[in-house]
């Protein structure tokens, strides 16, 4: 300590803590990973003996084991899997290909995909397709070049002919939610159209006549089918359809809102609603919340709150758990070889009265 001024005297052989640590990782660099042989140097041991004790094989005394242990926390190391996997075949990971990872419908699908890789000893490697054929494209084949070794996929495109050089390969494939397009493969889907019809027609029994259909882009498999069971509900109960009663497009909110809005003027308006997925019944409440008429509501998936709101959202819900659940162990039971044909798995869908899909027709 320097009297005069106060400050603290560092000795010149001493150097600034920055530098010290700059020393102490100097031999850290990126991509330069300690190896089998850096442990083996270090415990002074041989290259084999560092291999026993890494996967677990007999054959090393406890002192010595105790030593390779040693070694391995003190330099970091980790088992590099790629020779195993030569060696196997297998990579023991898997992916998921999903069409928005922010869409809430996805994350116990997700979540329960995963559990079951856990399960099964593998790692899962998801990614988006944000709904776009070339995007999914591009990450199936990306995931299958780190060599996954199987694959779940909510499909975006309608032509999945990519796919089948993967497949004579021996790549598990399993689609889950929509069917693959022009492929023959493992597919777990939800009724989505015996849901929609159920749907329609709990408006119908509570007398009903003007439904309107908002729904998503025509060309997605769920979509159209839930039209169809919305179609096929209407024509059972000899009620005609008006064009004007029906909007499929992107589940934009502005897109949703101002088709909402035109099915609820003019000089008949709809007295109800179904609402062809999670996204759309969201806007749709908004709307609704807007005008002073009830109107009555139906929408395919829950979604969180929906029992909160007043009145409750009455909703046709798919378990999308239970979705994935399925998809990932049928998955594992191709990779078993217990699975050697493609199915088509399609769960139930169950209806939850609320309150929104029991209102009366306002006239």
């Amino acid at each position: 300590m320097d009297n005069r001024t106060g400050h603290r005297i560092v000795p010149e052989t001493a150097a600034p803590r920055g530098d010290r640590l700059a020393e102490r990782h100097a031999a850290a660099r990126y991509g330069n990973r300690p190896t089998m042989k850096d442990v083996a140097a270090r415990a002074g041991v041989g290259l084999k003996t560092v291999s026993r004790v890494v996967n677990g094989e007999p054959g090393v005394t406890a002192d010595t084991e105790r030593r390779v242990q040693e070694a391995i926390e003190a330099l970091g190391f980790r088992r590099n899997d790629s020779a195993r996997v030569l060696r196997k075949g297998r990579t023991a990971s898997i992916g998921l290909v999903l069409e928005d990872l922010a869409d809430p419908f996805y994350g116990p699908l997700s979540r329960a995909v995963e559990e079951v890789a856990r399960a099964h000893g593998a790692l899962l490697i998801n990614g988006s397709s944000a709904e776009d054929p070339d995007r999914e494209q591009e990450l199936v084949l990306a995931l299958c070049a780190r060599r996954v070794d199987g694959l779940v996929v909510i499909p975006a495109g309608d032509d999945h002919r990519y796919l089948e050089p993967e497949l004579r390969a021996g790549v598990a494939t399993v689609f889950v939610d929509r069917p693959a397009g022009q492929i023959d493969a493992d597919v777990v889907l939800s009724d989505n159209f015996g849901g929609a019809r159920d749907g329609v027609a709990h408006l119908i029994a509570h007398g009903h006549r003007r439904i309107g259909f908002i729904g998503d882009m025509p060309r997605i498999h769920t979509a159209a089918e839930r039209l169809r069971g919305y179609r096929t509900a209407m024509a059972d109960a000899g009620i005609p359809v008006t064009d004007s009663w029906t909007s499929l497009g992107v589940t934009d909110p502005q897109r949703v809102r101002r088709a909402a809005e035109e099915m609820l003027s003019g000089a008949e308006p709809v007295t109800a609603i179904f609402a062809g997925n999670n996204r759309v019944t969201v806007t749709v409440v908004r709307v609704l919340a807007e005008r002073s008429r009830p109107v009555a509501l139906v929408g395919f998936d829950d979604f969180e709150l929906a029992d909160l709101l007043q009145p409750g959202v009455t909703v046709v819900a798919q378990d999308a758990a239970q979705l994935g659940r399925t998809a990932a162990e049928r998955l594992f039971s191709q990779l078993d070889g217990t699975l050697l044909t493609p199915e088509r798995t399609e769960l139930p869908t169950r209806l939850i009265t609320r309150g929104s899909g029991e209102l009366p027709p306002a006239d």
